[in-house]
């Protein structure tokens, strides 16, 4: 029987890992300038690993597994499906979201400047 997206968007975020968990705890509650977003968020067909409503921005975080070329594939679809409904999509790998936090804070940053320009 295929589980529902609301039902996956919760075991998703039952089951986050390290690089998931120290994300959230900078954008959770509006920490980042305020923007709030949602966790393991269903967009469409998809559920995205973070998503801002106001600024129509998904954040994606990869581990190991998407390097993988069958993966690559499907994240690329993915992709094109979030960003035909009008989303724009910022993709960080685990490592990057672990040594380099700060970066995925100044993208956010960036793309919320933008839409104010």
């Amino acid at each position: 029987m295929p589980v529902n997206r609301t039902e996956r968007a919760r075991s998703l975020r039952q089951s986050s890992g390290l690089a998931e968990d120290r994300i959230w705890s900078r954008l959770r509650g509006g920490r980042l300038d305020g923007h709030k977003f949602r966790r393991q968020h269903p967009i469409g067909p998809c559920v995205v690993d973070f998503a801002c409503d106001r600024l129509r921005l998904v954040i994606e975080v990869d581990g190991g597994v998407h390097s993988r070329e069958d993966v690559r594939l499907k994240d690329a679809r993915r992709q094109e499906v979030i960003e035909g409904l009008g989303w724009t999509v910022l993709r960080f790998t685990n490592d990057e979201v672990l040594l380099e936090v700060e970066r995925l804070s100044e993208a956010v940053r960036g793309h919320a400047r933008a839409l104010e320009g």
